[in-house]
């Protein structure tokens, strides 16, 4: 990823500019980056796409050509558009690490900076998380409902763009698919990638047999065929077993498996599965696509389908049943007669209403270390072991819980850049997904439910409630 400071939107850019005529760009504030709602009502969401904004926020300035453009458009006058020449971020940030579950009104990412600087990443924070947090979170899901079985990204044809696919590859790894199809992926990502054949293959050819042979011929170590051209059970499987049959008398491979496209995958994976294994290939596979998602997925193993290999595409690079997470970036504290003064947002929707004040989050594990709560409170508390902590309703006074003081607790978000410089060493992909399986493991099964899911909460420290609430009547 190269400089991509203009992927911003132009009110970011009219701001900074008059926070600098105005003399507050050396201001400071503190913004969060948070969800509101969870996609299709579900029980957690997979935090993705840091690395990418890493990465932007490294490479953040305004080049030549950038200020040419800014010039262009007769908005900015010279002394602005020197600043921007000069622009750099020089602040801190701090974020939840890729792979950790998250849930609403919790900070995902805290950003202290200067008022401008802080400002003018908004935008393409928010492009960047809200789609990888998005995709890593259906992918999650996917594999649930797939429970266990491998499941592989085929979605590139369809994805929203060249970097729609690539980045919803990376982000459906994190959230535990096992291969991509998409090569760019595999090269930048290092992912593993899949593949073998289409129906135009077997189309190219005088009969499906001779396809079959072919492509056996030249690939013997990888021969998973496409059996639903034609006529799947009558013609696709029998044939499909013939050359697995040629192979392995000529010893040059066997038959890897089969792959289901279309149809009734129920039946027809059953069905195949009988006649594979009275041709004696019982170890092989039958991958199953075909528009599939989670709730497909759950409903197709509990009618008994014998698929082994799950191949999903359209509906998880896009999230086709929820497009878009929520994420916003709000102001929550900025610098006044020397202190860091809270601020917050006040709606008539009680779930706007925005946590004032600079923050961190505590999860709480209880006696089988599982999951059993987050709890916001202010940067400069400590939560001492052995404690019991109390912890209230983000709006309301009666409805609080104390978590125990032998329960483990955990600060979440961890520093990535202290006055501009980067401190936070990126783990692999395969280190980021690690921990998302390892935080699925914490979190109890009823939370993972894909309908009517258990609610995880999140809380608030008594210190931090008190501000909010002291805030709110001083806004009457």
């Amino acid at each position: 990823m190269g400089n991509m400071t203009l992927l911003t939107d132009l009110y970011q850019l009219t701001m900074a500019g008059g926070y600098y005529l105005l003399g507050k760009s050396e201001e400071k504030a503190t913004f969060d980056y948070f969800f509101r709602k969870i996609p299709e009502q579900g029980g957690f969401c997979v935090a993705a796409g840091l690395e990418q904004l890493i990465h932007y926020i490294e490479n953040f300035h305004f080049d030549q050509e950038d200020l040419d453009y800014l010039k262009s458009l007769n908005l900015f006058p010279p002394e602005v558009l020197d600043y921007f020449r000069q622009l750099r971020f020089t602040g801190d940030l701090y974020a939840v690490p890729e792979g950790t579950l998250v849930f609403p009104q919790e900070p995902i990412v805290r950003v202290t900076a200067p008022l401008p600087e802080a400002q003018l990443i908004e935008t393409a924070l928010l492009n960047i998380l809200n789609f990888q947090t998005l995709i890593a979170t259906k992918s999650a899901r996917i594999c649930i409902a797939a429970g266990g079985d491998p499941v592989i990204e085929f979605g590139v044809r369809r994805a929203h763009g060249p970097d729609g696919g690539l980045s919803a590859a990376r982000a459906a790894f994190i959230g535990g698919v096992r291969a991509t199809s998409n090569l760019m992926a595999g090269k930048v990502f290092g992912i593993p990638v899949r593949g073998t054949l289409a129906h135009s293959w077997v189309e190219s050819f005088p009969s499906e047999l001779e396809s079959f042979q072919a492509y056996g011929k030249i690939y013997p170590k990888n021969c998973l065929l496409l059996v639903d051209t034609y006529d799947t059970l009558r013609s696709g499987v029998p044939n499909a077993i013939k050359l697995g049959k040629e192979l392995r008398e000529n010893q040059q491979g066997d038959l890897a498996g089969i792959r289901l496209d279309s149809g009734d995958l129920t039946f027809l994976s059953r069905e195949a599965r009988r006649m594979l294994d009275e041709a004696g290939f019982e170890r092989a596979r039958i991958l199953g696509s075909s528009d599939l998602d989670e709730w497909l997925i759950e409903s197709i193993k509990k009618q008994g389908a014998e698929i082994d290999i799950w191949g999903v595409g359209t509906r998880l690079v896009t999230s086709y049943s929820c497009p878009a997470l929520g994420g916003v970036y709000k102001l929550s504290a900025i610098l006044e007669n020397g202190h860091m003064r809270p601020k917050l947002k006040v709606s008539d929707d009680q779930e706007k209403i925005t946590n004032p004040g600079i923050k961190k989050i505590f999860r709480f594990y209880d006696e089988k270390n599982y999951m059993r709560g987050d709890v916001i409170v202010l940067d400069d508390e400590t939560l001492p072991e052995g404690q019991p902590v109390k912890a209230f309703h983000p709006m309301l006074s009666h409805i609080n819980k104390t978590y125990p003081g032998h329960f483990k607790r955990e600060e979440i978000l961890a520093p990535v850049f202290k006055a501009g410089q980067m401190v936070y060493q990126s783990p692999s992909l395969k280190k980021i997904q690690e921990n998302t399986l390892q935080n699925l493991q914490y979190l109890r099964p009823e939370h993972k439910r894909l309908q009517n899911p258990h609610i995880y909460h999140v809380s608030l420290g008594e210190k931090l409630f008190q501000q909010k609430q002291e805030l709110l009547r001083s806004t009457v």
